[in-house]
């Protein structure tokens, strides 16, 4: 999950040139803590190419991806490391997409010259990883920067997204029932609906067994909506300010309050919404009356087109959380 913080450090100043246009001045080098970059990384790589050969093993035996399984592949590696090579398809794919976002946010902060650092990983030993995320350590006094930079990671992640599905879903099978013999029974987004009656014509979503790449690009999916929930500081949240920052407040309000009554397709959605109505009562106060170019105009069309396409109600089923 990508996040951005727009705290202005002290010493960052800018000298404008006009509304919309931003000059940095000179700035004392900032120390990067790139072991900690590197470590992250390394450890979510790691996770995810666990969770993955565990994928992978319950897949080539048919058998419905279990959690539990998954867990005890954290002990089963030490003794047989070369397992974790079935692991890389899934590992792969997911920090492709991820680092795509997170880069699509970090080029587009660098080239309009605003202080960003680089992408945070966060691993988990549930699916792998809880996503990632860049801080934005200077103030934006554009709504064009603000918009570029917000937008710039969920196009970058679907041009990532979209082949690993398609590519996931042709080495993907055909098992009857499989989808309900899991303990944890995914939804089936509609970007993911559409392909499947392409690839699968006939076959029911409930059929199909999710090969461990088309897995990666659901994840990827998952977070690509909840990124761009019109929201606070989500990316979804800068692209609603950059066009209605009037509005921002109020809309970010209802769209949480709105994920409340969802507790019956997922049990996490309150919670969900109940901390991006603490984190979105507040967005940088941004003073630009210019208006967005006809260009990104369009382009807040492709990414309202992309949420719709990702979202998904029930993204798992209550008894798997």
């Amino acid at each position: 999950m990508s996040s951005q913080d727009f705290s202005p450090a002290p010493y960052h100043l800018f000298a404008g040139t006009g509304i919309g246009e931003q000059h940095a001045l000179p700035l004392p080098r900032r120390r990067e803590r790139y072991w900690l970059y590197g470590l992250l990384f390394a450890l979510t790589l790691l996770t995810t190419t666990v969770v993955g050969a565990s994928m992978q093993t319950d897949f080539n035996r048919n058998l419905p991806f279990d959690v539990e399984r998954a867990f005890s592949m954290y002990t089963w590696f030490w003794q047989r490391p070369s397992v974790l090579l079935m692991g890389l398809p899934f590992s792969l794919t997911l920090m492709t997409i991820l680092l795509a976002h997170e880069f699509g946010h970090y080029l587009a902060a660098m080239y309009h010259r605003v202080d960003a650092s680089l992408p945070y990983f966060l691993p988990s030993p549930f699916m792998g990883t809880f996503g990632a995320f860049i801080r934005v350590r200077s103030p934006i006094y554009s709504k064009r920067v603000l918009f570029d930079i917000g937008i710039s990671g969920p196009l970058a992640g679907f041009v990532f997204l979209l082949p690993a599905l398609s590519i996931g879903l042709a080495f993907s099978k055909v098992i009857p029932g499989i989808v309900h013999q899991s303990s944890i029974e995914f939804g089936v987004p509609r970007l993911q609906f559409l392909l499947e009656r392409v690839i699968f014509p006939g076959v029911a979503s409930g059929d199909i067994y999710l090969h461990p790449v088309a897995r990666a690009a659901w994840i990827g999916m998952f977070t690509t909506a909840l990124n761009l929930l019109p929201i606070g500081q989500l990316d979804g949240g800068h692209i609603l300010y950059a066009f209605f920052p009037r509005q921002h407040r109020p809309v970010s309000r209802m769209f949480a309050l709105l994920l409340l009554p969802l507790v019956k397709f997922w049990l996490l959605w309150p919670i969900w919404g109940l901390l991006m109505l603490w984190l979105g009562r507040y967005h940088p106060m941004i003073v630009d009356p210019s208006e967005l170019s006809g260009g990104r105009r369009k382009l807040g069309i492709v990414a309202l087109a992309i949420f719709l396409l990702c979202f998904i109600v029930a993204p798992v089923n209550n008894a798997g959380l």
